[in-house]
Formats: structure tokens, sequence, C-alpha cells
């Protein structure tokens, strides 16, 4: 990667200001100093972008810090002229004609971006934080008219045609990517109407988020190209998703997609994930061949993720403490299509609908029996609209009446889809000791609450009851099947 030319002192100068050497993409220079980094955008052209004229360049640089600086504050300043004065010389802000424009923001140490901080694995905590913040992103961001999707598939096929990659392969995903699409058009069209398509980051993959003010932020979103942008919110989380996949296996992504659903109750992105994770995996495969790689391993996740695994409902129950929601999360990845089922935990709902985060802690008044019925309600709603929407779901929940356990059931029954009851059991003295160790969980049960709960007969039980007192996988995964390496 080269400077064009016509920027060449331009990129001198910057150079000499921060004493370093620029950090280069196809389209701009990143120069970083100790107090300040400058952005320079590339007079270039790429057929889906021309940088060539100094007024669109400086158009552009003023939309990126629109965009970037609500999400990022502080670290985007402002939009500086290099111009030359009277001496002929150049100058960052001074006198004269304007002869480029440059990104002034705050520096940035390489290790606190997520991409580097990836390669040496993310905590769960750090995960949930990017969630977090994308959530909130996308909860501040105002609806948009729908996309036309299928031009987003025919014109990454056409870039992937570009780029090399095998015709035949190419030609075959868009065939089949056109096709889900067509399936998922209502549901598509309905998210539109709930106003799920916004005016979103557009590029959100681990390399555009980093740690800011000591808050993972997004930054750099796509501002050269306002159709490219304006998409579902599910689908610009997508990005996020294939690439923490990618990088952090699929465990990381599947507790990344639900805390997202968790902050922002849109379990309905579930049922278009395996089109979007795979137009995703095609947007890396055709960047990938240009740069001189083959793409050839992406494009191969990009076909597989257009085969979605079956969906289907298991449902983890047992008293406070029994560890429903650590098996959860351990079985969701490997169950149904990428990147794994949807936990819809109880407590998690019940936080959402009180407005609060997952591990602010409620009153009594948010536990009466008619707050708990609405819980319940939202629970197996929500489960049966991710499963008739080809989605796999890990119901989390206490589920200690035999109403609540008939209604999950229904929900599979309902849509046709298989159903597996797992009910954890331990010992008392065990699970007040787990529920005395709890630090930063969304559950607000203490032993008062554990007590009261034991005292209570649950009725008939009909799932399987499994050993929690050690580690319940093992057995759990026997009893669902989830033996191999594939999803199940």
């Amino acid at each position: 990667m080269t400077i064009p030319a016509g920027q060449a002192e331009v990129a001198a100068l910057l150079g000499r200001l921060t004493g370093a050497a620029p950090i280069e993409t196809h389209i701009s220079a990143v120069f970083v100093g100790p107090e300040d980094a400058y952005k320079l955008k590339k007079a270039v052209a790429l057929g889906f972008l021309d940088f060539t004229t100094l007024a669109e360049r400086e158009r552009l640089l003023r939309r990126e810090l629109v965009l970037n600086a609500p999400f990022a504050p502080d670290l985007y300043r402002d939009v500086v002229p290099v111009t030359r004065p009277p001496d002929g010389g150049l100058a960052l802000g001074g006198a004269g004609e304007a002869v480029e424009w440059v990104l002034r923001m705050a520096p940035l140490a390489p290790g606190h971006f997520l991409d580097r901080m990836a390669g040496e694995g993310l905590e769960p905590a750090q995960l949930d934080a990017m969630a977090d913040a994308v959530a909130a992103m996308h909860a501040a961001l105002p609806p948009q008219a729908s996309p036309d999707f299928a031009a987003v598939i025919a014109g990454n096929a056409r870039a992937a045609l570009a780029a090399g990659l095998p015709a035949p392969r190419i030609e075959a995903w868009a065939r089949a990517a056109q096709a889900m699409h067509g399936r998922l058009a209502a549901l598509l069209a309905s998210r539109a109407a709930e106003g799920r398509v916004r005016r979103c980051h557009g590029d959100l993959h681990l390399g555009n988020l980093c740690l800011w003010q000591g808050r993972v932020t997004p930054f750099d979103a796509l501002e050269f190209d306002e159709a490219l942008a304006t998409i579902d919110t599910g689908y610009d989380l997508a990005f996020l998703l294939m690439d923490c996949e990618h990088r952090l296996g699929r465990a990381a992504a599947n507790r990344l997609l639900n805390r997202y659903v968790a902050r922002s109750g849109d379990a309905g992105l579930a049922g278009a994930l395996p089109l979007w994770l795979s137009v995703r995996a095609v947007i890396r495969a055709h960047a990938e061949a240009k740069r001189g790689g083959d793409g050839l391993g992406y494009l191969a996740r990009a076909e597989a993720l257009l085969r979605p695994a079956l969906p289907r409902l298991v449902a983890i129950g047992g008293l406070q403490g029994t560890g429903k929601s650590r098996l959860a999360r351990a079985l969701a990845p490997g169950l149904g299509p990428a990147p794994g089922a949807l936990v819809l935990r109880s407590d998690e709902i019940r936080k959402r609908l009180a407005g609060v985060p997952p591990e602010h802690r409620l009153p009594p008044s948010a536990y009466t029996p008619e707050a708990s019925a609405a819980v319940f309600a939202e629970l197996a709603a929500q489960a049966g609209a991710v499963l008739c929407a080809g989605h796999a779901v890990v119901a989390d929940a206490v589920f200690l009446r035999p109403e609540e356990r008939a209604a999950i059931e229904a929900a599979a029954r309902d849509a046709g889809l298989p159903f597996d009851g797992l009910w954890l059991a331990a010992p008392r003295a065990v699970l007040e000791a787990r529920i005395a160790a709890r630090t930063g969980d969304a559950s607000d049960a203490d032993v008062a609450v554990l007590a009261a709960a034991a005292g209570r007969d649950p009725g008939p039980l009909t799932w399987r009851v499994l050993d929690a007192s050690g580690d319940p996988l093992p057995a759990a995964r026997e009893a669902l099947g989830c033996n191999g390496a594939d999803p199940c």
C-alpha cells in the first residue's frame, strides 16, 4: 500500500508532526503521535468509492466526524485543513489555501484495539461489554427506510468474481443466498416495519472497536456510502459475530449474541442470521482475495452458513444455584444454526422488562406473581417466535410451576420442533454455597429465596433429572445426543 504521489508532501508533514510512519489501508493513512492522530484519506478511486477530489475528501472526513463523535466522545476531535502559506511550505491549520484535509483524533495505543486484544483471547466480561456497546449504539439510531438486500447479495457476488474467487462457487452461493432471502422476505419486512433498519455502523468488526476511556467503543463507521450502512441492526451485528467466531471461536460469538439480545430484546434477529453471516463471510472472502490471499476459507464458511442446522428447544430448570445458566451457556454454541442457540434467561428478561441492565438488583416488588407471569409469558412467546424463524433456543429458568413447564413445551410443540427438558438437582448445602459466592450475576436470588423455592412442590416432573452437584455438561450432552463435533 502506498500514498498517492500527489499527497506525498502532506504525508511528509504529518510524519514530521507525529514522528510516526503511517498506518495504512487501501483508502486511508493514519499518523499517530503522542498527543494527536491524523487521518488522511487517500486520493483513490476503487469502484465502490471515489476520493479523488479534495472536496469529496473534505466532505467525507466531516461526515466521519459526525457519525463517530456521538459514540466515541473525545476520540474524534475536528477536521483540520492542510494549508500552503505564502512562503510555499505546508502548515496544519495555517493561513493560505487548503490543499488537503485531515481528521484529527486522540491517539490510541495498538493494544487498545479489540482485534489486537482478541489475539490473546477476550474474557467473558469483555465480550459482554462489546455487546452492551453495540446494543446502546443501535438503540440510539433512528429508524430508516428498508434497504434492498437482494442488491447487497448481488453486489457482493460481483465483487467476489472481480476479486478472482471461483466463479461456479460464487454463482452457486449467490443463487442460494437469493433463495434464502426470498424465504425471509416476510421476516425482513416485519423487522423494517418495527424500526430495525437504521443508519448503522456498517463496518462493525473487531478492528473497529477499541478501549477508550476504559469503555469498549465503536469507531470508524462506514462513511462513504449511505446505502451500504443503512441496514438492519442484525446485519450490522452479524459482521462482529462472524469476526468473533473466526478469531475466537463459536462460544465467544454465541456469548456476544446472547448478551446483545439480553440487552436489546431483539430475539427476532436470529431468523435471518444464516443469511447475514453468510454475506459477511463473502465480504471477508473477496476482501482477502483482493489483498492477495485466496479467501477460500471464508468462502467455504459462507457456503456452509446457507445450510443451517435444524432448530430445537432445550429447557433447563431447577432450583436457584443448580448451575442452569452455566449449563445453558455451555450447551448453546453447539445447538442449531450458527453461532448457536439463543439463551432466553428469565432473569435477564425480567431485568429488561424493568428497563435495567442484567446485573442491576431489583426490589421485591419486581417478583410479584403478576410480574413473574409476565416474564414467563415473554419467555414462551420469544422462544416460539425464534423457533418458528428457524433458530435454536435454550430456555433458562427455575420452571418450578407445572404451568411454566407446560408453556415452554408448547412453544416447541406448536412449532413442530424437538423439545428436551433438563432438570438440575443438587444438595441444598451445595446450592447455598454457590449462591453465596455469586457476583455480577443477573439473578437476584439469595439463600432465603432458595429456601422458599425448595419448600414448594414442583408437581410431577417429566424432564430428565441430572445431578448438578458436579459438572452436568457431559450428562446433558449425552441426553441431547450432542456427542459429535457438529452442531446438534
